[in-house]
């Protein structure tokens, strides 16, 4: 028969934060060792893919870590994701040109009014 194992900790509920895992001591008793929640890498703002060169940590371990760790050098480092940024200078681009576009083609129609 196998040997019972005791809860640790006061929460008896299967829960997300009460993940435990049974281990063998030296001694040769089976013991809960409670596991930590698995950290989640951080989400590009626009298409959602994990954004590269930061570590994936829980949120409390980003305080401890030094800025350049958290962040990129580049616009938008550490929020969106570097094919997004392209597409979002390469957007703001071709919207300032369609309005350069709109004001020559309206001075054209109309040569004799200001």
């Amino acid at each position: 028969m196998a040997q019972r194992v005791t809860l640790r900790k006061r929460t008896p509920y299967n829960t997300t934060s009460n993940r435990r895992r049974i281990v063998k001591t030296p001694g040769g008793k089976l013991v809960y060792h409670h596991l930590k929640k698995l950290p989640t890498q951080p989400k590009c703002g626009d298409c959602g893919i994990g954004l590269p060169g930061i570590p994936a940590l829980r949120p409390r371990q980003y305080a401890t870590i030094s800025k350049r760790q958290k962040t990129v050098r580049r616009a938008y480092g550490g929020s969106r994701c570097g094919d997004c940024v392209k597409s979002r200078i390469l957007r703001a681009f071709l919207v300032e040109e369609a309005k350069i576009v709109k004001r020559v083609i309206k001075s054209q129609t109309t040569p004799g009014r200001k």
